[in-house]
């Protein structure tokens, strides 16, 4: 207690003041014999434990004795090629990472594209299977009443099948058809009836 009171006049803070530059150096050498992998993923207690009795030798001139001491933050150097480095290296695992991911994207695209892909060949397959059914019976079902009404009313059978030749034939409005003047096809058309 005396060397404390010799040395510091009781002031906690003029203790801390001579003790910061005795804990930094030591730490300072021990973290710099280390590895940045070390220091960061390390225990930390492993760092301090073998600078402690050097720390102490130190402090015995301000009147304390260190029993525990904790890092709270490790300060790289600013000024140094190891700041480079580590940004460095992170961007370069973070490129990996995102190069990683866009593949793994790109993948899962492609999969996703080709099952659309397959999925719409085999719908549209269907569709027009069904759609050619569909149009053989709607056939069917044209013919049988063709039938009926050719079979009923032989005259307007006629008659209607001529309409559906007159719309296909003028179906664009540029149509021209020549013909003479008894032709069979105009037999509607005539106003002689």
């Amino acid at each position: 207690m005396r060397a404390f009171y010799r040395a510091t006049g009781g002031d906690e803070e003029i203790a801390a003041q001579r003790l910061a530059p005795i804990i930094k150096d030591s730490l300072r050498n021990e973290i710099n014999s280390l590895t940045l992998q070390q220091v960061v993923s390390g225990d930390r207690s492993e760092v301090i434990g073998p600078q402690l009795a050097k720390i102490n030798i130190g402090a015995r001139t301000v009147g304390v004795r260190i029993v525990d001491l904790r890092i709270k933050q490790i300060d790289l150097p600013t000024d140094s090629q190891v700041i480079k480095d580590v940004y460095r290296r992170m961007s370069a695992q973070r490129q990996q990472v995102a190069s990683r991911l866009r593949a793994e994207g790109e993948e899962a695209a492609q999969t996703i594209r080709a099952r659309a892909d397959r999925d719409r060949a085999v719908i549209l397959a269907e569709a027009e299977r069904d759609a050619q059914k569909l149009r053989g019976e709607g056939d069917a079902e044209a013919t049988r009443i063709y039938g009926q009404a050719a079979a009923a009313d032989p005259g307007f059978f006629t008659f209607q099948r001529s309409l559906e030749a007159y719309r296909k034939s003028f179906e664009d409005g540029n149509g021209v058809v020549v013909l003479e003047r008894d032709d069979p096809f105009l037999q509607y058309l005539r106003n002689d009836r």
